[in-house]
């Protein structure tokens, strides 16, 4: 909105002079200067002209209202060709009670945090007038129904300017984020249907990253790189992958995308102030055992990047940062994220520093006034420029993290190659990751290359994007789309794509989280007792068995509504381009061969039909899990084995024929520079959802305790050498009743001086928030906070703080915290 421009109110103003004013209003003002100043020098030189026939005075009103914009605005003509904005915001929902998403284990119930989820954006604007919004999120996928609502949002604070046509919303596809924010049923029972907090929240974080890059416009420049990682992902379903012809096979050195694309966005003003960037590697490091809330390995990256771009002052800002001993925090505007580096570190652990930190006793839980403690180390730097990094998903349908291979939990030999299984038993097959059996230790190491080789790609960008902003975008039909294709014999014909169905091998699960019972991947026939349980939701038809062939139907999903549709039939479509960066956004898991075909095809149609717009420099990447979720695409080839990857390819063997014939119109409307329409919309089903996760019915702590006091302690006279581990443990209350968003349930601080310092939260990657109950449904609950001393923490006297809310039967909730005994760190 246009902030600095007050409304013209004299009365000696003419009307129609007030009346452009009030719709300045509505503006957004960088949108109204790319429009304007072409009119405006225009209307300038033509000042004497108008007055001399008798308009000079609307005239020269008009030209002051414009030269007060520009002047009062922080966009000045410059030589870039864009204007470049970035935000983020906390997304990460509750952290108790509730089913992650992804794995679909009822058992995998969040229980805590290990870092924190984010939505990341970026606007660009051209200097035709056109922009587009890309979000990257910590979270699973996308879902169509958060789409939505975003989208509503977005057209009720800014009008047209933001919409499904130039607006993408992708997801990282992290296993270990809350569930229940999908519509459609299949994608929700195990979350025990929708969680209208892990929704919300979604959508919150989602509209607060867009405003903020909306406010953070400013003219800049794009620069683009793209390099080789070798050791982030391997094929899990290479028996799949050899079904592709040979010579296709042939065309490439490895059976995963190892290329990474990363896109620099440089302020003119402020410098570097973030990148984004694609590559295909499964967020599948973190197991589907663990119950601690965390963006994976791309979510680890982001963490890595964002810390490294602050400690290298990207963007240009410094500060300072308190709290005192009663666990107010105080912080100025301009403090950085981390500030153990800034802490003078004493040279040695004394022993007058030893007693300092003996003096120092657990505090005890206090009531807050409010949350506002969890949340100032963070909404204290809205109003200063801070780096975004996203590290976005690709084509990962077949691509593991677990890069040590696959092997079988009681022999530890490797797994059945074609079927993944041991002695015939899938459940005993997974794959390891560089850090096993530490789980952890895989997500940080495989973060960690990919942070290596964003910063090395980041810091050599030299290919500046130039070229203007477009996009085109579509919903179809892909429960019958008709699709020609070629047959054996190279003639056409006509096919149509399915209702969506699951095949047996769904049920097998992956080498990343394997299923149960004794379903098995590469699996075309099924068995008849399962048939027996999938009639009794659903039996599919004939013809939808023999469109769906090879694949065995274990579920009919596209054929299921009650009591309302299970899986999705109307999908978008979307092409995103930036110059010479082209973005496909697809609704779904492709395999690395459907990826590359997907690709070519799209990039073949913009350079033959661009007349020279499009060169050879052009980079086509292709955005995974964007805007709904509908599984996995396989090649035709792919899909006749029926692993995991084949039978939850929902709309039959031709499904990868249709996105590419769908995809190659889009790109010939691109180059035609001719709209396309669309006749049909997706359901909102949001007044449908049935959520049975039952709410907090109240807290409660032992007689004589508060919440916030400690449980198990720090030990007394302690000290701690880096590279160890700290904890202590609280009276708490469940994390649901305040998320804490864009706050902290869990702080470390530092004594300097006579204040305590805010150095890590639980967004940092050293410290993990863990809540428990002593059972399923008591009142009673406990926060561990446990601290992994990084080896750059300044040596001095450190406790551990906790932070939350709490429900009583009856009233309203109330905030509380409490520290542990202090301790040195040597």
């Amino acid at each position: 909105m246009v902030s600095s421009l007050a409304r013209p109110s004299s009365p000696f103003l003419p009307a129609s002079v007030q009346l452009i004013s009030s719709s300045l209003e509505i503006l957004d003002s960088h949108e109204l200067i790319n429009n304007s100043i072409p009119w405006f020098l225009m209307e300038a030189s033509s000042f004497l002209r108008y007055q001399v026939r008798g308009f000079g005075s609307f005239r020269i009103w008009l030209c002051l209202l414009l030269l007060l914009v520009l002047q009062n605005c922080s966009l000045v003509l410059s030589d870039s060709p864009y204007l470049v904005g970035m935000g983020s915001y906390d997304i990460t929902g509750p952290a108790a009670d509730v089913n992650m998403m992804g794995y679909a284990n009822t058992e995998q119930i969040a229980s805590g945090i290990h870092f924190r989820l984010k939505s990341r954006a970026f606007i660009v604007a051209g200097p035709n007038g056109r922009r587009v919004v890309f979000v990257n999120l910590d979270a699973c996928m996308a879902s169509q129904l958060v789409n939505i609502k975003v989208l509503e949002r977005l057209k009720a604070r800014y009008g047209d300017l933001y919409n499904e046509n130039n607006v993408a919303i992708s997801g990282i596809h992290t296993h270990a984020g809350p569930g229940g924010y999908l519509q459609y049923v299949v994608y929700i029972v195990t979350s025990l249907g929708f969680v209208r907090q892990s929704f919300d929240v979604i959508v919150d974080g989602i509209e607060k990253s867009i405003v903020e890059a909306h406010n953070n416009l400013h003219p800049g420049k794009i620069y683009v790189n793209k390099g080789d990682l070798l050791d982030a992902g391997v094929n899990r379903s290479p028996s799949a992958y050899l079904n592709n012809p040979a010579e296709e096979r042939s065309k490439y050195k490895y059976n995963v995308d190892k290329e990474m694309t990363l896109v620099k966005f440089v302020d003119d003003g402020s410098g570097p102030v973030g990148s984004f960037n694609w590559f295909a590697t499964h967020g599948t490091s973190m197991s589907r055992t663990n119950s601690l809330i965390s963006g994976d390995n791309k979510g680890a990256a982001a963490r890595f990047m964002e810390d490294w771009a602050e400690k290298n002052g990207l963007p240009k800002q410094t500060g300072v940062a308190s709290s005192d001993d009663l666990g107010f925090l105080h912080m100025t505007s301009v403090l950085p994220r981390r500030v153990s580096t800034i802490i003078p570190e004493p040279d040695e652990i004394t022993d007058d520093l030893m007693q300092l930190a003996s003096s120092y006793e657990a505090s005890g839980g206090r009531r807050l006034a409010g949350s506002n403690i969890t949340r100032r180390i963070r909404s204290s730097q809205e109003n200063n420029p801070k780096f975004v990094s996203a590290f976005c998903q690709s084509n990962c349908g077949d691509v593991s993290p677990n890069v040590l291979g696959t092997f079988c939990i009681d022999t530890h030999l490797p797994c059945d190659f074609n079927h993944s299984t041991c002695n015939g038993k899938n459940e005993l097959c997974y794959g390891r990751g560089p850090g096993y059996p530490n789980e952890f230790e895989s997500t940080r190491i495989i973060g960690n290359r990919q942070f290596l080789k964003a910063v090395d790609l980041f810091n050599s960008a030299s290919e500046e994007i130039q070229g203007k902003i477009d996009y085109r975008h579509t919903y179809l039909d892909f429960s019958q789309l008709k699709v020609s294709v070629s047959t054996s014999t190279g003639g056409p014909q006509v096919v149509k794509t399915c209702p969506a169905a699951m095949g047996f091998a769904f049920a097998a699960g992956t080498t990343d989280g394997p299923g149960a019972f004794d379903f098995k991947q590469g699996d075309d026939k099924g068995n008849p007792f399962w048939r027996l349980v999938r009639n009794l939701l659903k039996t599919p038809g004939k013809e939808q068995v023999e469109c769906q062939a090879p694949k065995p139907i274990l579920l009919d999903t596209g054929e299921m509504k009650e009591p309302y549709d299970w899986a999705p039939a109307i999908l978008p479509i979307q092409i995103i381009r930036i110059g010479q960066l082209v973005i496909l956004c697809v609704p779904g898991e492709f395999t690395t061969m459907a990826g590359r075909r997907l690709r070519d095809a799209v990039k073949n149609v913009l350079i033959s039909g661009s007349n020279g717009e499009f060169g050879t420099n052009i980079h086509v990447v292709l955005a995974g899990l964007t805007n709904t979720y509908s599984q996995y695409v396989t090649t035709f080839e792919e899909y006749q084995i029926q692993r995991y990857e084949g039978a939850s390819t929902l709309y039959g063997p031709h499904t990868l024929s249709a996105y590419i014939q769908e995809f190659q119109k889009l790109a010939t409307a691109m180059v035609e520079n001719k709209e396309v329409p669309t006749n049909i919309q997706p359901p909102d089903m949001l007044e449908k959802q049935i959520g049975l996760l039952p709410g907090v019915m109240y807290d409660s702590t032992p007689p004589g305790v508060h919440f916030g006091d400690v449980s198990s302690d720090v030990a007394a006279n302690s000290n701690f050498r880096k590279g160890t581990t700290v904890n202590a443990t609280f009276y708490s209350a469940c994390p649901r009743n305040d998320l804490l968003t864009e706050g902290t349930f869990a702080l470390v601080e530092k004594l300097n001086g006579n204040d305590w310092i805010p150095v890590y939260d639980d967004d940092d990657w050293s410290l993990q928030f863990k809540w428990s109950r002593p059972s399923k449904f008591s009142p009673r609950s406990f926060a561990t906070l446990e601290w992994t001393i990084p080896d750059d923490a300044a040596s001095g006297v450190y406790r551990l703080r906790h932070s939350g809310a709490s429900k009583p039967l009856i009233g309203s909730i109330k905030h509380f915290t409490g520290t542990s005994r202090a301790f040195a760190v040597r």
